[in-house]
């Protein structure tokens, strides 16, 4: 029904940035929100940041000031820019939609993940 599919990790130096992008396909009636989580081995999955559809935004305490979300609603478009990566910000990231395709029930989606590896 709905597919996300992650683009933008790679290998990056401690204070470099990234751009993470996802793009939601399909049949898509309404997003309530989209975002990004992140997960390192042997830790939880942890939200980074979330965009809901009518703008407002939710920050991980730990990314404050240097990562931003955005989004195209018309293109079912999230963004995550990273500044002033850290090691500790290494991990995969999860794009992550909670969506309805029939206006009825929405469901969380998520993308297959991309690794974003910060080195010192």
């Amino acid at each position: 029904q709905v597919q996300l599919v992650e683009s933008g990790g790679g290998l990056v130096q401690a204070g470099g940035s990234l751009r993470l992008s996802c793009t939601a396909s399909g049949t898509i009636l309404h997003v309530n929100h989209m975002g990004w989580y992140r997960q390192a081995p042997g830790k939880q999955r942890e939200l980074v940041a979330r965009i809901h559809s009518a703008g407002s935004t939710r920050y991980a305490d730990s990314v404050i000031g240097r990562f931003t979300i955005s989004g195209d609603n018309a293109k079912n478009m999230v963004y995550l820019q990273m500044n002033s990566l850290k090691p500790e910000d290494t991990g995969v990231y999860y794009c992550n939609g909670y969506i309805t395709t029939s206006g009825v029930l929405y469901d969380d989606y998520w993308g297959q993940g991309t690794q974003v590896t910060v080195s010192s």
